[in-house]
């Protein structure tokens, strides 16, 4: 649940922080302290830093700062110019949905079954109305729909990310989360000051909301979802995608102000009947204690 709640709640961070900064702007800083964050940590716990020689290894570390970090975080931010916070955070539900062609296709032994393809056409129908739902714009724009698009791509980049993740080396996830960041970071930070320069007026509200995001849910909800994984399980782990859109339609509303139209309840019901479906087994087994679904 604080896992959920700190991931759900970024959405709202970004909301504040783009009072203060441009899109590419947020997204450097944010990745740059998270970097800093779990450097510092990794350095306190005595983990080395991927061997530079490892070229493999290091050709996995990029594609995971590109599918983790640097584009779902520019698109992200980018996106939330234009759509509630909200909605950003419920387009993070179509994860596991957009995970299970994925692992159809890259994983040994995660084949579709026909459970799954129904929880996936449910799941996406939901999609389909979630993009499609009116009243969700906060400006008369046109770029609002290219907007909320930008965020369903990110939950794609998030999906990849995974598979991508799951077929890497061998390697101290400490020190693989670290060298992502700091490769995404490298790679945002020439976009960010060519199209946009450094920030020039920072406030109190703006640095207090950066700080929140480059500490908590970049860097301090690793940390929690290390210790979530090795103590109760991957399998576990995966329900977070269950409660991160209802944390965010929460404090968008509650703390934001922002008026969500019926249509976009509708929606999120749907994906979450899709998910229920496609992870029935792994739902059951969990309800009844024993951890891991059944065979």
């Amino acid at each position: 649940m604080a896992v959920s709640l700190i991931w759900g709640g970024a959405f709202m961070g970004v909301s504040i922080a783009l009072r203060h900064f441009e899109p590419l702007q947020l997204a450097t800083t944010r990745v740059g302290i998270g970097a800093l964050a779990l450097f510092a940590l990794m350095r306190i716990r005595g983990v080395g830093f991927p061997p530079l020689n490892d070229h493999k290894l290091w050709t996995f570390i990029a594609g995971i700062a590109v599918l983790s970090t640097a584009l779902p975080f520019a698109l992200l931010s980018w996106g939330q110019q234009f759509v509630p916070s909200a909605f950003a955070g419920m387009t993070m539900a179509t994860v596991p949905l957009f995970i299970l062609p994925l692992a159809h296709l890259f994983v040994p032994g995660e084949g579709m079954t026909p459970r799954k393809v129904a929880g996936f056409i449910i799941g996406f129908l939901g999609t389909m109305i979630l993009i499609g739902t009116g009243g969700l714009s906060v400006g008369e724009n046109g770029l609002v729909r290219i907007a909320q698009l930008a965020c369903v791509l990110a939950a794609l980049c998030y999906a990849c990310n995974s598979i991508l993740t799951k077929r890497c080396p061998p390697v101290s996830e400490l020190a693989l989360s670290t060298a992502a960041l700091a490769f995404a970071f490298a790679m945002l930070l020439p976009f960010a000051l060519v199209f946009e320069g450094v920030p020039q007026r920072l406030t109190t509200e703006g640095i207090l909301a950066i700080v929140y995001l480059g500490l908590l849910p970049t860097a301090a909800a690793y940390v929690l979802k290390v210790a979530i994984v090795r103590s109760a399980g991957p399998s576990f782990m995966s329900f977070v995608n269950y409660f991160v859109p209802c944390w965010s339609v929460l404090l968008g509303a509650w703390l934001l102000g922002e008026r969500l139209p019926s249509g976009l309840f509708y929606a999120l019901g749907l994906i979450l009947l899709g998910l229920a479906l496609s992870q029935w087994p792994l739902i059951r087994a969990l309800i009844n204690g024993t951890g891991r679904p059944a065979s």
